[in-house]
């Protein structure tokens, strides 16, 4: 080993410690890149894999009724490579030992084989016979959450008919990857699944022989998605077609383009941030060592060492702090990659999900880490290798120390002598504060948008269950009916109060951009569910014109006053210019609302409803759910309290988990800035805290002197790093907000008094280590310092 390399070695052994602190927080970057990015592959090939392998669809479309003659019309539609009709519906499902209903949607399988597009995949006994109507799968979660095995018997309501019907296996779809129910935010396998039959079967159910009310396609290679929608809706217009759409209206699909869009978001903001503050600091380290060794440094060269090989010597130095912090990084990355991994499992349905982050996310990782420690030691070796040997073996130029406005503010307000030396320190040598309190402030950032999500998710559930759904529990119907259901309603087991509302799918246009969604009308009278203004305040339906949420109002470029185009998906299959009359905040969802007369006068027919809302006396809940599984034209029953429980067990479970690890990360910056920053002091000042144990001050006293200058400068970061949470808490909300999700930009006091507190006291526990030191410096050496 050459001479240079033991020195190395040595270097790296004397400041352990330091380079150690150095790494950790390199470490977080790493690590959040190789996380993020390494998880969101791992989805994206496995989704793909399982889109591929089982013909995920391209596009969908609903039809009342339309006959199967129709489906070599659509086949021919150039750009469509495959086209697929099938029988889809909703049932009630009576299962033994659960008072309350559930419910499931009914896929129809071809008479024989399997289906040509979304094609499930078999995980435990056989597919229904054709001979055998009442044989069906199940979904495999909804068939493990109620215990139903092959050869169990179960009975559902088909389009108002009670059946007993038998299990003969287990499925999973590409569909249904996330599966939600009607009115439903979160999964709930135990109360809704899936549910395949023979298409004979189906069709005997629904009357539909012959017919069919929903379609798939795949399509061709280069094929236009937009003029294959377009060709479609008009040949199924005339049998009631409710809207084609492509896998961007998906609702399965959706959710997992959201989840990756979020995993994107924090690769993006995320690792700038711990790789910034690891350059800042092995500045900082490398930095003091070369002044130190600014004799030696002068020496090599003076005995024929180039600049080149010294500058290179200590890149060395970096490249092992580099090293270190990458392979801790992809370490932690790779375990808490995994562990996300498999918590995805719970909530999306895949056969298979394994982490498989692949070389880039670990090369790019490296390659930044890399980038940012070397990045951060250039200033300070070019500074000191740029010098003559002569120059360079000669002591530095003592600093001219004069009298300034600080000595003069300090004397003037009375200021002890170590208070003055901390204050001296801080104007004296302004750079260096900086670095530190940039660092600390960085951390303190990071702590803010990581306490934040709570306040975040404590506004939407608020929103969601408090102000906007005050119902007890919602009911999908069959088929639409005059709004005198509204008054049967309260016939029912323990309901005090219904409202009707009409659901309908419509097509917003305005300029270039369009999107599928679900209109409202309701009653301008209710007030199960209400509006909120974008503050968060209830507001009343506007008398006219379409209110549309926040998100929609944005992608579409409106504002209330402007004219949208409407057009219901349904018959009458007409455009309305209508005129948007107000803009609310809706957390998830992008409903637009109208009145109820107002939507009917424009379709010139009798007010209808297809859902209600009820408040319900909750002691008689079991009689009115015992009376839902005997109502016929009920297909849906959600209760709002079992929404919110799944809801807050999925929140809590989540947020605690990555509340921990972020704010984790955030502490580490904060050590590693403090921890450092002292060390540094501490070598640099050795002799004048010496000179103080001479002249008879204290320990406590110098001590003072150590800790007040870190603590002070982490009291002066912490409306800074304020600051800056709040625009990377900007940052994180529109990056994590979806079609499906909008997240508000809430932060309350308490967030930021607790990344506060939390930042106050790692930088107190870290100067408190260096602190230590000091008491075991001996005090003959210090004051022989040349420094």
């Amino acid at each position: 080993m050459r001479a240079l390399d033991r020195k190395v070695l040595r270097d790296l052994r004397g400041i352990w410690a330091q380079c150690l602190a150095i790494a950790m927080v390199l470490a977080c970057g790493v690590m959040v890149m190789v996380l993020s990015t390494g998880t969101q592959r791992s989805l994206t090939e496995t989704r793909d894999a399982f889109y591929e392998r089982h013909r995920f669809a391209d596009v969908f479309a609903g039809v009342t009724r339309a006959p199967r003659s129709l489906l070599s019309e659509i086949a021919a539609i150039d750009g469509v490579a495959q086209a697929e009709a099938r029988i889809v519906f909703t049932a009630m499902v009576d299962l033994e030992g659960m008072v309350e209903p559930a419910s499931a949607r009914v896929i129809s399988l071809p008479a024989l084989g399997g289906p040509a597009l979304n094609l499930p995949l078999l995980r435990t006994g056989r597919l229904p016979d054709p001979l055998q109507p009442d044989e069906v799968a199940l979904s495999e979660p909804f068939a493990q959450a109620n215990g139903l095995q092959p050869g169990n018997r179960f009975r559902a309501v088909l389009n108002g008919r009670l059946r007993e019907l038998v299990v003969t296996g287990h499925l999973l779809s590409p569909e249904y990857i996330y599966t939600l129910g009607p009115a439903a935010m979160m999964p709930d396998d135990r109360h809704f699944g899936l549910i395949w039959m023979r298409e004979p079967a189906a069709a005997a159910a629904t009357d539909l022989d012959g017919a069919f009310n929903d379609l798939t396609l795949s399509l061709s290679r280069g094929a236009h998605e937009a003029a294959v929608i377009a060709a479609v809706d008009r040949l199924l217009a005339p049998y009631g077609g409710t809207g084609t759409h492509g896998r961007d209206r998906q609702m399965s699909h959706v959710f997992i383009e959201g989840e990756l869009s979020q995993l994107g978001a924090m690769a993006r903001v995320l690792p700038p941030i711990f790789l910034v503050v690891s350059a800042f600091l092995v500045n900082m380290v490398l930095g003091r060592l070369i002044a130190l060794e600014r004799r030696q440094i002068g020496l090599l060269k003076a005995i024929g060492y180039p600049t080149r090989t010294i500058v290179i010597h200590y890149l060395k130095m970096t490249v092992g702090i580099g090293l270190a912090g990458t392979l801790i990084g992809w370490g932690m990355g790779w375990w808490l990659g995994h562990e996300m991994t498999a918590l995805y499992t719970e909530y999306f349905r895949f056969p298979w999900l394994d982490y498989r982050p692949g070389a880039a996310p670990m090369v790019i990782s490296g390659a930044a880490a890399m980038g940012a420690v070397i990045l951060g030691a250039m200033r300070a070796v070019s500074a000191a290798v740029r010098l003559a040997p002569a120059v360079a073996m000669a002591p530095p130029a003592p600093p001219v120390y004069r009298r300034g406005w600080a000595d003069a503010l300090g004397y003037r307000l009375g200021l002890r002598q170590t208070t003055m030396m901390i204050v001296r320190s801080l104007t004296r040598w302004p750079g260096r504060a900086a670095v530190t309190l940039f660092g600390v402030a960085g951390s303190v950032a990071v702590l803010v948008a990581s306490f934040v999500t709570f306040d975040i998710i404590d506004v939407v559930m608020e929103d969601l269950f408090d102000r906007t759904n005050r119902q007890h529990a919602t009911m999908i119907l069959h088929q639409p009916v005059t709004v005198q259901a509204e008054l049967a309603a309260l016939s029912l087991p323990g309901v005090l109060h219904a409202e009707g509302v009409y659901a309908a799918a419509v097509r917003i246009s305005h300029g270039p951009g369009s999107k599928l969604v679900s209109l409202m009308a309701r009653d301008p009278g209710a007030d199960l569910t209400r509006l909120l203004d974008p503050e968060g305040r209830p507001i009343p339906l506007p008398d006219s014109g379409v209110a549309l949420p926040e998100s929609l109002a944005t992608y579409l470029g409106l504002m209330p006053g402007d004219k949208v185009e409407v057009e219901l998906l349904a018959p009458p299959r007409q455009p309305w210019a209508v005129t948007v009359t107000q803009v609310f905040r809706q957390s998830m969802g992008q409903d637009i609302l109208m009145r109820s007369d107002a939507f009917f006068d424009l379709m010139n027919e009798t007010p209808q409803v297809n859902m209600l809302h009820l408040a319900v006396d909750t002691s008689a809940l079991p009689a009115l759910q015992t009376r839902i599984k005997q109502t016929p034209a009920i297909a849906g029953f959600t209760l709002w309290a079992d929404v919110r429980a799944s809801m807050e067990a999925t929140m809590n479970e989540s947020l605690i988990t990555m509340t921990i690890i972020f704010s984790g990360l955030g502490m580490l910056i904060t050590i590693g800035v403090v921890y450092n920053a002292a060390r540094i002091q501490l070598a640099e000042r050795a002799h004048e805290l010496a000179s103080l144990r001479v002249l008879g001050f204290r320990r406590a006293e110098v001590g003072y002197v150590l800790i007040a200058e870190q603590m002070l400068l982490t009291l002066v970061a912490v409306p800074v790093g304020w600051l800056l949470g709040y625009w990377f808490a900007i940052l994180m909300t529109q990056g994590f907000s979806t079609d499906i999700i909008s997240l508000p930009m809430v932060i309350s006091q308490a967030t930021y008094a607790q990344a506060a507190l939390t930042a106050l006291a790692t930088a107190f526990v870290s100067v408190l280590m260096v602190r230590r030191r000091l008491d075991r410096i001996d005090i003959v050496t210090a004051l022989k310092q040349k420094e």
